[in-house]
Formats: C-alpha cells, structure tokens, sequence
C-alpha cells in the first residue's frame, strides 16, 4: 500500500490550498483511511500544520517526518500539553496555538481535530471559534475528522451547518484494493474492501477476528448503542448478523422478526436498519414503484455495505464460499450492490424491482434512478442460456436502459472500475 493515495486525498490538499472559507469535515465508516488520507494530504502541502487526537494518549502534535516548514520541535513538545485533559479549554488553547501560528505563517496553517466525538460539545465549541476567525479573517484551515459517522453527523448537522464542507471516505473499491494490495477480483469479492485486514488475509482466523471485533463490534457498540437510544440493543445485534446472511434476499420485515426470534415490532427493525445503513454495514434496499407512498412499505432487500461483512458472518473459507455457487453467486450480487451503494451520486437512487407478469414471478436486482434517468441492472454468475424476461419486463414498462454484469454482459471487473454515476449517464 506504500504510496497509494486514494482521489480523496487529492480534494483535501485542494481544499487547503484554497482559502479556509469552510471546515472540512472527512468521515465515513471505521477503518476506511481517514486519518491516513488527511495525513497524506499534509506531506504535499507547504502549510504548517498540527493534528491533535481527542483521546487521551493519542496522537498528539506534528508529524515525525521532519520537513523544513514544520514547527520548530522544541515549541511543538511544549504545545502538546501532554497531561491536559481533553476537555473544552484544552481545545481552547490548542485553537489558539494553531491560530497564533497561522497569524505568523505566510502560508497559512492547518489544524486537524482526529476522533473528535470523543469530546463533549465538541460542535458548539468548534462553531464558536470558527465564526471568532471568520469575523478577523485568520488564514487557520481546520480539519475535523472521526470514526462514529453518527456522532459526527449528527454534530455538524446541529451547530455547524453551513459551514463545512463533508468529504465522505467511503469503504474502497475494487480498483483501489487492487491497485494498493494487488488482490484479485474474487478476493475483493470475498474479503471486500477493508485495507486494514489486507495483513491478516492469509490467516483466515485473524481476519474473520479483525472484521469482527476491530470493525463490526465497535462500529454497533460505540457507534450505534452508546450513541442512540437503543431499546434493544441485543436485537439490534442479531439484526445485522441475519440482515449480512441474507445479503442479496428480499426478505420481508415479519420474516426477519421469526429469524430474530424476537417480540419487537417491524416498525423498529425499520428504525435499526436505518442506523446500521448510516454507519455502512447494511441496507435495506426499497422496491421501485410508481408511487412513492407505496416504496417506503416495501419488503427490503438486504445488501451488505462491504462484502468482507458477509462472508465473516457465513463462516466460509474463501476457497469454500467459492466452491458453494449458490453463496458465492449471491455474493457477486451484494459486490455489485456495495459498489453501487458506495459510489452512488447523491442525487441518484438504489432500489429494487419485483413484480408478477400473469403467473410468473419476474424482478431486476438493482434500479439506479437519477432524475428521469433509469437504468435496470441484472446481474448473472450462471450461463448466459439464463432468463432475463426480468430485466425485458421491466424495460418495457417503464422505457428504460437495461444492463447486464457478469456472463453474457460487462465482466464484473469492468463494472466495479466504474462508479455508479458513469453507469446511470451512459444509460
């Protein structure tokens, strides 16, 4: 991975070279390169610059690579402020710090906040002192960046909006992993796209451990429990663990309150998926409808965010999953929906399409809406000699573009090298 830079670090060092009209504000889910592409925006810029962590023993003060442009390391050891705790004024006077050297600098300075929901109020603090810099035109560029999207979101959204600018690191593609780790399509179909767990892919045990415990657990439990009012936070638990099983199924809500085991209602299973969605683990995928009313009571259809997800959950070896072509087929399907999901523009869409043509059951994987532009896509890992009356139904009735991934269509390397943005605009 040495040297590879994602496109997003390339918008943050241009972000920095611009003037500090905005925060920026990187986020997305755990362990998809946040803090790593920050850090690499930094070594091509010729600003001073300091990050600081929240929590307490974290990494604090500058890079140790030594540049010409960095603070001088005797003042840099006395700001860190190692036994301070990280409250409000310690905020306070790590902003005053990176302000006074901003005042001084021709360049300008960079102040970045890592983990920052791990500080109370954090939002309204940061509100207070960016509008005090605005109104004296201090040239102090701020980066805020953490690993609970909710928190961070819900932070923004509150005290700060309108005055950032999100920059989302979604989890990698497959061009990506490929071109950093040099994996193969069918192991970025299997492992999916966490960088992270590259090192433990030749031990099964150590990755099945790392997804789980590194990314999952903390994700729901810090993430998603601490950080919402979970009535049943057990459920919400064995939720994700059946919704990743049947990834790539419809799967109505009542079914999977008999797979949960569980007396809750369809109406909180809704509310839970919602929030495992938001911090990129599962969706529910609506059915595509003429009339909106009717979408949002749709039976959903499960799609992991990340395939690494599905697989940890199956308990299959990678040469296992590909063996079995009933999972293995269903797996190239949620790929295929994990890459539309995370690279879908945000004025597009992702459903589903189902219907009955006289007695027959006919439906389409994924329908991509942008506007009037409608696109359905099928997606088949068995012989071309495979029916695709689906996909013919649903471009007669509704005048849209049709696709094909995988046997007899675009190969899925192809498809995943292309965000779902160009796919919808070509249609």
């Amino acid at each position: 991975m040495a040297g590879y830079r994602r496109p997003l670090v390339r918008t943050i060092v241009e972000r920095l070279n611009e003037p500090p009209e905005r925060l920026i504000a990187v986020f997305g889910p755990r362990q998809s390169g946040k803090t790593t592409a920050v850090r690499q925006a930094l070594d091509e810029i010729q600003h001073g610059w300091r990050m600081v962590a929240m929590e307490p023993g974290g990494a604090d003060g500058t890079s140790d690579s030594a540049r010409p442009f960095d603070s001088d390391p005797v003042e840099a050891s006395q700001a860190r402020l190692p036994s301070a705790p990280r409250d409000l004024q310690w905020l306070v006077d790590v902003w005053d710090q990176c302000r006074d050297r901003a005042l001084s600098s021709s360049q300008g300075y960079v102040l970045v906040l890592d983990e920052i929901q791990e500080l109370p109020d954090w939002s309204a603090a940061i509100k207070g002192l960016w509008d005090a810099d605005r109104l004296t035109g201090c040239p102090l560029h701020v980066v805020i960046l953490g690993s609970a999207p909710l928190q961070m979101q819900t932070g923004l959204n509150e005290s700060l909006m309108g005055r950032f600018e999100p920059l989302v690191s979604p989890h990698w593609s497959f061009t990506e992993m490929a071109s950093a780790f040099g994996i193969t399509l069918d192991e970025y179909v299997f492992y999916g796209g966490y960088p992270g767990a590259m090192r433990d892919m030749s031990v099964h045990e150590d990755w099945h451990r790392y997804v789980r415990s590194g990314l999952v657990v903390p994700t729901i439990e810090r993430d998603v429990v601490s950080m919402t009012s979970i009535r049943k936070p057990a459920l919400m638990r064995r939720l994700f663990e059946v919704g990743a099983r049947y990834s790539g199924q419809i799967l109505s809500y009542t079914k999977m309150l008999g797979q949960l085991q569980d007396a809750g209602n369809t109406t909180t299973l809704t509310g839970y998926l919602q929030l495992l969605s938001q911090v990129g683990l599962l969706t529910g995928l609506d059915k595509h409808v003429n009339r909106a009313v009717s979408a949002k009571a749709s039976t959903p259809k499960l799609n992991v965010i990340n395939t690494g997800l599905m697989s940890m959950v199956s308990g299959y070896r990678f040469d296992e999953a590909r063996a079995d072509r009933s999972f293995w087929g269903r797996l190239v399907e949620s790929a295929v929906g994990a890459h539309l999901i995370n690279t879908m523009p945000s004025s597009g869409n992702l459903k589903y399409w189902r219907d009955r043509r006289g007695q027959t059951v006919v439906e389409v994987d994924f329908v991509v809406q942008r506007g009037p532009r409608l696109l359905g896509i099928e997606v088949k890992t068995g012989p071309t000699r495979e029916s695709l009356s689906g996909l013919e139904e649903f471009q007669n009735r509704f005048d849209a573009r049709t696709l094909v991934v995988g046997e007899g269509g675009v190969p899925l390397d192809e498809f995943l090298s292309v965000p779902a943005s160009e796919w919808v605009e070509d249609s």
